[in-house]
């Protein structure tokens, strides 16, 4: 996919919406690269985020993919429209217990109200980690909050 440059309110939209979600800011999630359908997110291994075996909660992955994701989405959709995951299936492929993760998160298909995305897991030292395939939609206008 060749990277297209975000209209800057989408852009601009994207940075604003990620920095108030307090999920991502205590997860310590980072906004990587914007584009359009295509969305980069970062995350750096900490001792929070170990299960009991010391490698990174499946959880942690699966949050990372489904941020990355609804951002990706962002960047597809009209600045008064909302989305919400309606699945995700994850592939964990290797463990992970230090450094840094990175999500991205791109749109194979958008229509008028699904979007089916596909996101790759890296480590820092860019092996796959984890592999996922998610789906999105459209809310309706009258179900979101005023």
């Amino acid at each position: 996919m060749s990277k297209q440059e975000l209209d800057p309110q989408k852009l601009a939209r994207a940075r604003n919406a990620f920095a108030s979600v307090p999920y991502a800011t205590f997860l310590g999630l980072q906004l990587g690269e914007v584009c359009e359908g295509e969305v980069s997110i970062h995350l750096d291994v900490r001792e929070e985020l170990r299960q009991n075996q010391g490698v990174v909660h499946g959880g942690a992955i699966a949050s990372l993919i489904d941020t990355a994701s609804a951002f990706a989405v962002l960047t597809q959709i009209d600045l008064q429209e909302r989305v919400t995951t309606t699945d995700l299936t994850i592939h964990y492929l290797r463990p992970v217990n230090t450094g840094r993760m990175t999500a991205l998160a791109r749109i194979i298909r958008g229509g008028r109200r699904l979007f089916v995305l596909s996101v790759e897991v890296h480590n820092d030292e860019n092996t796959l980690i984890a592999s996922a395939v998610t789906t999105y939609i459209k809310i309706e206008q009258n179900l979101q909050k005023p």
